[in-house]
């Protein structure tokens, strides 16, 4: 997946996922701030790069198959299909999402109509998602709050990009609408202590098996993220070791708990959270409120206590 932002001078790269940089060679590092044709080799035909080009100036979506190339010279068949995501009020295009997959010399025509029939439904779940982050760190700005936007957003897409490999996952192995919650708020936890881990706190994971919708998943697994990145940030600032526990059970009305506790300094006297001043408290708000969840956060013996309750959709 990549995500690009027209409002910025020649559309440069702004995200790429880990599965971008195994398929093109290329690290996020260096992706990111280039325009997209920098994949482009001798192979790439004009014709192609013309449709793409048309289709990014008016808006549009467009799904085509070409030849790029990796970081190597190797050049690769890449089946590409480009959607705008839009603002909510202006119908203005704020970004376009990217979604990628190889072909093999053997796939040729007949896996890009496959492609185009997988990744349909991921590519609307895509655009939705990305427009409620949107929507929420658009919040920040109207606050008068400044920078942050390109990280606040990265980091969320993170857990969202998680979200679809359990998806994919899971429709192998059946047709409903559900995933593993236990599964990919495990993965959620593990990229955060990646991400905004420090050498001496740990991160230790509990989870039960239990299904869920992926819309409920998809809220739940971004208030944990951000539950978990507020511990990872502020809990240890004058700590050299610590201890953050994410356990998630379900519970006997059918719903699901998670609780995570730290053993850090835990809130200042008077300090409230999730609250109004915080983009990431915000949004949390936002997210119970859709999922008529539940937030309790509590001061422990040492550190911080955070309780999510999400009842059961039946």
């Amino acid at each position: 997946m990549v995500l690009t932002n027209p409002r910025l001078d020649d559309n440069p790269i702004i995200y790429v996922n880990r599965a971008f940089e195994e398929l093109t060679g290329y690290a996020a590092s260096v992706a990111v701030g280039q325009n997209c044709r920098f994949l482009q080799g001798e192979d790439t035909a004009k014709r192609d790069l013309d449709l793409i080009r048309q289709a990014v100036e008016k808006g549009e979506e467009v799904s085509i198959a070409l030849t790029n190339q990796r970081a190597n010279g190797e050049k690769f068949r890449n089946a590409l299909l480009i959607s705008p995501i839009r603002e909510n009020e202006s119908d203005e295009v704020a970004y376009f999402v990217g979604l990628q997959t190889e072909l093999s010399a053997k796939d040729q025509g007949r896996k890009l109509e496959e492609f185009e029939d997988l990744v349909a439904e991921i590519q609307h779940r895509v655009k939705n998602h990305l427009a409620m982050i949107l929507s929420m760190i658009r919040i920040k700005s109207r606050s008068g709050e400044s920078g942050g936007d390109l990280s606040d957003l990265s980091r969320r897409i993170e857990s969202l990009q998680l979200l679809y490999e359990e998806m994919s996952a899971a429709r192998m192995n059946s047709n409903e609408d559900k995933i593993q919650l236990g599964s990919y708020l495990g993965r959620v936890a593990s990229a955060i202590s990646h991400i905004d881990g420090r050498p001496g706190v740990r991160m230790n994971v509990q989870v039960e098996p239990l299904f869920v919708e992926t819309e409920t998943a998809v809220r739940v697994g971004l208030i944990v993220s951000e539950i978990l990145t507020n511990a990872m940030q502020h809990a240890f600032a004058d700590q050299n070791s610590g201890l953050v526990e994410l356990r998630v059970t379900r519970t006997d009305d059918g719903g699901m708990r998670a609780s995570i506790s730290d053993d850090g300094v835990g809130l200042p006297e008077g300090k409230d959270w999730p609250d109004a001043d915080g983009l990431g408290g915000r949004i949390v708000k936002g997210l119970c409120d859709g999922l008529n969840a539940s937030l309790n956060v509590s001061r422990g013996a040492v550190g911080t206590i955070v309780t999510l309750d999400v009842p059961s959709a039946n």
